[in-house]
């Protein structure tokens, strides 16, 4: 399969330092039952005996299993997912495309699954990482951390599952997706579905993918990742200086498109897109407000100052309503969105505090 289809992890590719754990089938909230499932993850540090040193660490929406990939400086002695305490694991959600079931997985009549894999919640997304969980012997974490789609599962453990973790750390994200996620999200997914190469989701055999939608996608989303000012005062209306024309700032995003192309699916986009756009911790526990304030457990809300996408106003709704929350903790940077990325001292600070908290 060429790399012009799918940037996916597929099945004779190398596993690196992915381990696979067959979860068996995972009902869904839309009735559909997702059937033999696989979660790829990764861990670090030891499981202690009391089996009660573990930290679930949720990836956000393009981010995969590999946290030392994504999210330099954080795991390692002494830092702040500490391996000398503590047991850090990081699964790869369903629907994914970096070893766990997903679009572009083998279904069990043996078949990539495409445009009949089923749609997904963060709800379904959570059970499965129950189950994954519980065959992993983990009855408790002391912590479930994550950033943006990584935030709203953390969050939704809090509020299903707090016998399953001792405190929450959300990082960029909300307890509900906003009407402006939504339609910067739905803008992105229609590049995508117009692709020529999309083929409704089924071109896992063709000789090209929808990696032009996917790039456009992405483009779109890395403005709202990033800020105005960093845009302005780092590339401005300079030229990128070469044969095509292009703007400095076009270079850059075209960059960040084809890093993408080579290892993200157009249908994991699309179908994690709609899962984040889906959210909604409130849906059937009375509203946002009576969900929150029904979580029993710490929770430490993490703000970036200059967040477009997930403002400072949803973390702080998290922040007032969940009777254990701490102080809305606002970290500043000029980065925006990805400030998480960027900003680990400070973010790592946060994690430790996070962790003492955890009961």
């Amino acid at each position: 399969m060429s790399e012009l289809v799918t940037g996916a992890w597929l099945e004779s590719h190398a596993h690196g330092e992915r381990r696979f754990l067959k979860i068996g089938d995972v009902p869904l909230e839309s009735g559909e039952v997702l059937e033999d499932v696989v979660i790829a993850y990764q861990s670090w540090g030891e499981l202690n005996s009391n089996k009660d040193n573990a930290i679930l660490v949720n990836h956000a929406l393009t981010g995969w299993s590999d946290v030392p990939g994504w999210w330099p400086s954080m795991v390692g002695p002494g830092l702040p997912f500490d391996t000398d305490k503590y047991f850090v694991v990081c699964p790869n959600v369903i629907g994914g495309c970096q070893g766990s079931t997903g679009p572009s997985s083998i279904a069990p009549d043996g078949k990539r699954y495409g445009s009949r894999f089923p749609s997904l919640t963060i709800r379904d997304m959570v059970a499965a990482e129950i189950k994954f969980s519980d065959l992993l012997g983990i009855a408790k974490y002391r912590l479930a951390v994550g950033p943006s789609l990584g935030g709203m599962r953390a969050l939704e453990w809090a509020v299903q599952h707090p016998d399953r973790v001792g405190a929450i750390c959300t990082i960029g994200s909300s307890a509900v997706a906003t009407g402006d996620q939504i339609g910067t999200a739905s803008i992105q997914i229609r590049a995508i579905k117009n692709d020529p190469y999309f083929n409704s989701g089924d071109y896992y055999e063709q000789e090209r993918g929808p990696i032009d939608g996917m790039g456009i996608a992405r483009r779109i989303a890395h403005l709202t990742y990033r800020t105005e000012a960093e845009m302005d005062i780092r590339f401005g209306r300079e030229l990128q200086g070469d044969d095509t024309g292009r703007y400095a700032v076009e270079s850059y995003l075209d960059h960040q498109a084809n890093k993408l192309a080579q290892r993200f699916d157009a249908n994991t986009y699309i179908y994690l897109t709609e899962a984040m756009n889906s959210h909604d911790i409130g849906r059937d526990r009375g509203g946002v407000v009576a969900a929150l304030e029904s979580i029993t457990i710490p929770v430490v809300a993490v703000s970036i100052d200059t967040d477009r996408l997930f403002p400072v106003r949803l973390q702080a709704e998290i922040a007032d309503f969940a009777p254990h929350a701490v102080p809305l903790v606002t970290i500043s940077s000029p980065f925006g969105h990805d400030g998480f990325l960027v900003e680990v001292e400070s973010v790592g600070n946060v994690i430790r505090q996070a962790l003492d908290l955890a009961k």
